[in-house]
């Protein structure tokens, strides 16, 4: 029934330090649309992004900022990410370590988004 995940919608409490990183750190294509909305574009999906009692109607039951724990793919090899975190000053809380992905294993290292949530970025491993 499901193919494939469309957006999803994160919750902050700082915009404009959220924008920063997924931008600036991780690369993605900043998003308007609708009625001053903003997104994170990245592949064929997106990041919606709210802000703490601020949100969008409908919303989750109880939006939380730094209460999700995503895993990304990567674009470029793992080292290349490596060095890209470092060159931003952005710190890796954990990795590179060994992990089961959806479809095969795959090699990650872990940071935090300025909300605290827990971003996996990782590279398919060797088969």
């Amino acid at each position: 029934m499901i193919d494939h995940l469309d957006h999803l919608v994160l919750t902050s409490t700082d915009a404009g330090a959220t924008i920063d990183f997924y931008t600036r750190v991780l690369g993605m294509q900043l998003e308007t649309f609708g009625e001053n909305r903003v997104a994170f574009r990245f592949g064929n999906q997106k990041i919606n992004l709210h802000v703490r009692g601020e949100e969008f109607e409908p919303k989750a039951h109880l939006p939380v900022p730094g209460a999700l724990d995503l895993c990304f793919i990567a674009s470029i090899p793992l080292d290349a990410v490596i060095e890209r975190l470092g060159a931003a000053g952005w710190p890796i809380v954990q990795g590179p370590v060994a992990r089961t992905g959806a479809t095969q294993k795959i090699r990650s290292v872990y940071v935090r988004d300025p909300d605290l949530n827990l971003i996996e970025i990782s590279e398919l491993a060797a088969p």
